[in-house]
């Protein structure tokens, strides 16, 4: 694994030391690539949406009811995709 030193500021510092202390994460580092995981996954799901959104823009429409297209959403924001 790497090994990185990063800096926070005193308010995002005190709020990591806390969610350590409540023992919902063992360490500062376990909740670091946590919130890094849950960044990537939404970074994908945003990808995803835009890609779609880029699609239907060229084509002029779609045949995708309102619906689906929501049915689509959900399923990836629950990680079903």
């Amino acid at each position: 694994m790497a090994r990185q030193s990063i800096s926070f500021t005193k308010p995002n510092d005190e709020w990591l030391k806390t969610q350590v202390d409540s023992n919902e994460y063992s360490s500062k580092s376990e909740l670091i690539n946590d919130l890094v995981r849950q960044a990537r996954k939404q970074q994908a799901q945003v990808d995803w949406i835009r890609t779609k959104l880029e699609k239907a823009e060229k084509s002029g429409f779609t045949n995708d009811r309102k619906d689906e297209i929501l049915a689509q959403s959900k399923s990836l924001l629950n990680g079903e995709l």
